[in-house]
Formats: C-alpha cells, structure tokens, sequence
C-alpha cells in the first residue's frame, strides 16, 4: 500500500498513521466513530494538503459500485469511490452520458466534486453540478442524506463540501442520452486574435481548451471537442484566425507521447472517449509535475491572460504547459464558479518547489485585480482573509461544518489553514500549500 503514502504526482507524502478501506457504509460509520481526527483520501489527483492528516485516512476504494441506474428519472446513483472513467464506460454501454468530463478520467466521483473540479465550456458547469442528491457519513458516525429538490440550501452547501462534511458515500448525478463527440487542434493562435475575439473563440465547441506556454505571445494549441449527430460529417474549418488545423494526434506537451491523448482529427467517437485530454489506461498529463489553477470572471479573460504573460520570462523555465479553460457559474456556495461563469488559467509545472511556490503568489497578484478564486486541489497562496472576501457564503459553509462535524473531526490542516482566518498565521499557512 506504499502508493498510498504520496499524492498521484509525488509532490506530497501523506502523514496519516492510519489508512482504513471500508467495503461498506456501516464500516465507514464505525471508523468515523472510533477516530477523532480523520480525511477522506480520494484518487490522490490532488496537489495540495486537502486530504492530509496526521492520525487517519480513510479510502473508498471499495466503495466504488454503481447503485442505481433510474431511466424514468434520468440519474444514477453510485458510490463515491467509482472513478469517472469507470462510471463512463457503464453509462455508455447502457446509454446515457455525464453533461461533460474533466481533463483526466482516472478522478473519483465524490473527490471531484467535493473540490468542484470541471472540464470545459462556457455552457457546462463543473462536475460536481450535475449533482442530484447526496449520502455522506458526519462527524457523529450518523448517515445524513441531502437533497436539490427538498433540502435546497443546505444541499448546495454541502456538494462542494472540501472533505469537511463527512465521508461522502453516495451520490446521484444527473445523466442524458448518450451521445457522439469530435475533437480536432489547432496550432499557433497569436494571442493578439483573442483581444476582441477570446469569448467567441472558447465559445466554438462544446468543449474548448487554450494551451499555451506563455512564449512569443501564442496559444499553441486550441483543442475544440464538439457534439455531433450520429451520421452526419460536421465541416472541419482548416484555420481559426491564423491558427492552422493540426495533421496529426498532439499531445498538449510537445515532447509527450501523443497516444496518451483521446482522439483528435476530427474523427467522432463516443463522449467518454472525447472529452477528457487523456485516455483512462494510459498515464495522464505529465506525471511528475505540480499543478495550480486560477479562476476569474469570464468577461476579464482577456486582461488576465494579459496580466499572466507579462511574467513570461519567469514562467518559461518552470512550466511544462497552460491551459485556459471555461467554466459556466452555479450556485454551489464554496464553488470557485459560484454566481460567475469563469475563465480557469492552468498550470502544469516541473516540480521546481521553491520556483514554482513563488511564482503562484505572481501569478495571484496579477489576478487579484479580478477577485481570482484557486481551485481546491491544487496548488495556492490566497490567504484565508482574502477568501473571506470572495466567497459570500464562507461563513454559512462553516457553520455547515460544525454542524456536520461539531467535534472538528474532520477539520485538519487544511481546513484550518483555508477557511479560518483567525487561527492562523500566514508562515504556517504558506508552508501547508506545498
């Protein structure tokens, strides 16, 4: 179990003493009764310390079956340690789909949305939107279950809940009929194209990513996956704004194998298949890297990715590649989404710590202007007081905690250091991001 002990890209080593793999939810009441300090730890696609903890852990691996599948309703119920990909593969073969995927397949379905992770699309909300209903396990060991339609408030609270509810053990997700996407590239985008230009551009496909190394003031690559209708032979345009269509399958690191990516020229091909960057089976992104993401009003696209490429000189050693993507708003109170649809600027860089630990806090102060939120599970500086600032319903969502959790079981360090402004100091908070 030694691949237990570090994140998924090897940047952190986990603390716990105790590592649990419930196989049911009656075990996963028992442990939380038996600890009094515990974090879920998920597909470990995190950067940060959010699953951290110096007594237990607690893994739904074996907690990963599809429940229910309800036709008449149109979800599925399952628990919350299946991973997307694995869910994908049953939907499809029964024929139904997820609005839309993250980046990586290999993500678990309660850890995605617990930290409101997203793919892309200025008319898809993140993943952790598609969410109907919820079953977690409190801090009291009882099992609570919340609802969109009768529990509203509290509900929209609790979906995007950081791991510090309970252990999330089941959840129903909205699905729609299966259905078909094609995914073509284009190289070489001169950012000057965007100034005008940057929402119609993200607004091409269904899904739309802009990658880019922050280098000669260029995208380099514009990956746009749309719907198509089964049968129908959807017209490739061969530039986009100068940018030129790829002749070949790209990886969005040049150097990396581009087998590794799903399908692209254009060739449709079933939705799981489509809308995540990389295949289920082969090793995502980079690997060995470190990952930060940042998120600010769509409308401000432009200026941000301005303000960001003015530290290009600075960027270019550290950084394997960007990408820009759109999230649209919702109402989910600790979504970095929340009443906002969004632009996210991402940011796979080499493990070069103390570099990449200070450029972050750079990249943040060129987009404090725009009151920028960080995504959950990865890398960030945003000082707790400034969260204050820009989640207007922190407060209500910590009052949600202590009263899921009244005993701060499930509190830890990061909670500590992210939520509550009055009980730290921000040395110990910089040293808790890295």
């Amino acid at each position: 179990m030694t691949e237990y002990k570090t994140n998924w890209a090897g940047n952190l080593t986990y603390h716990a003493a105790n590592l649990h793999f419930p196989k049911t939810v009656s075990e996963v009441q028992q442990i939380v009764k038996s600890c009094n300090s515990l974090r879920v730890l998920g597909s470990r696609c995190t950067f940060n310390n959010i699953a951290d903890n110096y007594e237990n852990q607690i893994s739904l691996k074996h907690l990963n079956k599809v429940i229910n599948l309800d036709t008449a309703q149109k979800t599925v119920t399952v628990e919350g340690g299946i991973l997307y990909g694995e869910l994908a593969e049953y939907l499809h073969e029964k024929g139904y789909a997820l609005h839309n995927l993250a980046s990586l397949p290999h993500i678990s379905v309660a850890g995605a949305c617990a930290t409101s992770t997203h793919g892309s699309g200025v008319n898809n909300g993140s993943l952790a939107t598609a969410v109907s209903a919820i079953e977690f396990v409190n801090g009291e060991g009882e099992i609570v279950n919340l609802s969109k339609e009768k529990d509203g408030n509290e509900f929209r609270g609790a979906v995007v809940g950081l791991g510090g509810i309970g252990v999330v053990t089941k959840l129903t997700l909205d699905i729609e009929p299966t259905y078909d996407v094609q995914q073509v590239v284009y190289m070489n985008l001169p950012m000057k194209e965007l100034e005008h230009r940057l929402t119609e551009v993200v607004s091409k496909g269904y899904s739309v990513s802009l990658f880019t190394d922050y280098q000669n003031k260029n995208i380099n690559q514009v990956w746009i996956k749309n719907r198509v209708e089964k049968g129908s032979t959807p017209v490739i345009e061969p530039e986009l704004y100068g940018a030129k269509l790829a002749d070949r399958n790209k990886h969005p690191v040049d150097d990396q194998f581009a087998a590794n990516c799903t399908d692209q020229m254009g060739i449709p091909g079933p939705w799981h298949e489509r809308l995540p960057h990389f295949k289920m089976k082969f090793k995502p992104s980079v690997g060995v890297e470190l990952q930060s993401e940042h998120f600010i009003p769509l409308e401000y696209a432009y200026q941000g990715m301005m303000a960001i490429e003015s530290l290009s000189e600075k960027i270019g050693p550290h950084l394997f590649i960007a990408e820009i993507r759109t999230v649209k708003g919702d109402d989910l109170w600790m979504s970095p989404y929340h009443n906002r649809t969004s632009v996210g600027f991402h940011f796979t860089w080499k493990q070069h710590i103390p570099e990449v630990q200070g450029l972050i806090l750079e990249v943040e102060e060129k987009l404090a202007p725009f009151n920028v939120r960080p995504h959950w599970g990865k890398l960030f500086m945003v000082p707790p007081h400034i969260l204050e600032s820009r989640y207007e319903r922190l407060a209500d969502f910590r009052n949600l905690l202590h009263k899921h959790d009244p005993k701060g079981k499930f509190r830890s360090g990061f909670i500590d250091t992210t939520l509550y402004p009055q009980i730290i100091k921000t040395t110990s908070l910089k040293m808790s991001r890295l």
